[in-house]
């Protein structure tokens, strides 16, 4: 008898060239560095150029990823994209993408789960993988989030950042009594009671319009240590694994006190947590991935971690997933 395994190939990443620090921020609302670090941990995020759309910064992100899988685009027959900022209304960016990478097979279509979206297109893929819908997924988090910013509210403009990153999962057919590899278990959450609490104020069938990104701070940050927790937990749980088990700990990159706190309360100290909000600030659904990316790149993650990701999203969204690296 054998089993299906979907095992990450490759990972990679893109930031885009510009980089406004705090004090390029505070030109522009009243703010300072010291209060944005002090309450968020923040210190730069990367803006998308004009004329670089969410479409351009996933396709980087995903050249990456098959290079650092030694694969070629064709190899590729599902495209997941987490996204909130689209190149369009429709299509999808993720059917974007397929084109400019150049493929015609398989099927791409975007996940809006907000923060949680590359969490969530992992659990997806990895549906789709086991059940023999595809072999080889492309899965992206990509976000110019900058755009839907209100760059005269202090309180959300400081928090976001512009960016995307990647991973390529495999589907691969090993005996039932193989060594465990790839996506082990994941576990999504959405409780919709609290979508005015994180939210966009337009919409094509409300306001037709863009609109701007709202946030209640302290409602948020309120929910979001428990949620995270509770959903970790719930992984862990399924796989009779503990925090002591976990080589690293990759959260959602939106507040470094969210994530110190989360960390407390899971007993998971600070060396085997990946954190990169200080470079990136909160890159919605591209963080993870993102974070994934730097900590695979400096030598941080190997073959054969085993990796924790979560993530909490508008909606509210949450979900984590356990990963044998």
């Amino acid at each position: 008898m054998t089993k299906i395994q979907s095992v990450v190939r490759g990972v990679g990443g893109y930031l885009p060239e510009r980089v406004m620090s705090n004090d390029d921020l505070a030109k522009i609302v009243d703010t300072s560095d010291e209060w944005i670090v002090q309450r968020t941990g923040i210190r730069q995020r990367h803006i998308a150029a004009e004329g670089e759309y969410t479409s351009d910064l996933a396709l980087v992100a995903a050249q990456r990823a098959l290079e650092n899988a030694g694969m070629d685009a064709s190899e590729i027959d599902l495209i997941v994209v987490g996204t909130t900022t689209p190149d369009r209304t429709f299509p999808a960016t993720a059917a974007i993408l397929q084109q400019k990478l150049g493929i015609t097979k398989g099927s791409a279509f975007d996940v809006q789960a907000v923060c949680s979206g590359f969490v969530f297109g992992v659990a997806t893929a990895d549906s789709y993988l086991k059940t023999g819908m595809a072999r080889r997924a492309l899965v992206i988090g990509a976000e110019t989030a900058s755009r839907i910013l209100d760059w005269n509210d202090r309180t959300t403009c400081v928090l976001f950042g512009d960016g995307a990153g990647a991973i390529i999962l495999e589907a691969q057919d090993v005996p039932d009594d193989a060594p465990e590899n790839g996506i082990l278990v994941s576990s999504l959450r959405t409780d919709g009671s609290h979508w005015d609490k994180l939210y966009v104020d337009g919409g094509v069938s409300t306001t037709q319009s863009i609109g701007h990104l709202r946030m209640e701070g302290r409602e948020v940050f309120k929910h979001a240590v428990g949620m995270i927790s509770d959903v970790v937990e719930e992984v862990l749980a399924k796989t009779g694994k503990t925090t002591e088990d976990l080589d690293w700990f990759v959260p959602h990159q939106a507040n470094k006190r969210i994530i110190d706190g989360a960390g407390r309360k899971l007993g998971i100290p600070e060396a085997k947590t990946i954190v990169t909000v200080d470079k990136h600030a909160n890159t919605s659904a591209a963080s993870v991935p993102l974070a994934l990316w730097v900590a695979n790149e400096d030598g941080r993650i190997k073959k054969g971690d085993l990796v924790m990701i979560e993530a909490m999203g508008g909606g509210f969204t949450w979900g984590a997933a356990l990963i044998r690296w």
